[in-house]
């Protein structure tokens, strides 16, 4: 199933059962205390309408992503200032609710490209964007892509592929509301990161 073939009526009997176990199962399963680093970023984000170098490396350190590559020794000589810059443009277009959830995902996305690492691959920029906008944005990752397979649904890595995430999130939104479950776009993404782990 492709992207252009979802809608709100969405997600078969059998895939949103699958779904909604994962989430249970999720909620079940993850530690508490894990999404610390994640609240209390988005309480800075919040406060100063922007995303700062420190603000990146505890997003890098709550995705357990590596801090030894180029990318970031690129990051770390830009002024954090100038780091903001282009951050807050970031957090202004996830927030705006003038636009629907994908296409200010898009402007989001796109806000934090010039920065060093940010011009490719969606984990890390969807974890600010999601720092940035608790109630609108979603994480991608590997294991979220893997979810989708698991329901039947395409991504594409082309181009714009976060902007195309969040269409399916906002439409799996759609189809938790069908069943009867009011679930956030962060509801979606560890619903879909608990699928796409190992199978048991």
């Amino acid at each position: 199933m492709t992207l252009s073939d979802f809608n709100a009526s969405a997600l078969v009997l059998e895939s949103w059962d699958k779904l909604y176990k994962a989430h249970k199962e999720y909620i079940a399963g993850a530690p508490r205390a894990y999404d610390e680093v994640l609240y209390e970023v988005a309480e800075r984000i919040r406060s100063t309408k922007s995303i700062g170098k420190a603000d990146i490396g505890s997003l890098l350190l709550w995705k357990r992503l590596r801090a030894d590559t180029r990318w970031v020794r690129n990051l770390m000589v830009i002024p954090d200032k100038e780091v903001r810059e282009h951050t807050c443009k970031a957090v202004e277009a996830a927030n705006d609710l003038s636009f629907p959830v994908p296409e200010a995902a898009v402007s989001g996305r796109t806000a934090l490209s010039p920065l060093p690492g940010f011009q490719a691959g969606d984990a890390l920029a969807s974890a600010l964007l999601l720092a940035a906008a608790p109630e609108r944005m979603a994480v991608y990752d590997r294991r979220a892509q893997l979810g989708l397979e698991r329901l039947g649904l395409q991504l594409s890595p082309a181009r714009g592929r976060y902007g195309r995430y969040m269409e399916l999130v906002e439409s799996i939104r759609l189809s938790a509301s069908a069943n009867g479950q009011v679930w956030t776009a962060r509801d979606v993404d560890v619903a879909l990161y608990w699928l796409g782990g190992p199978m048991s």
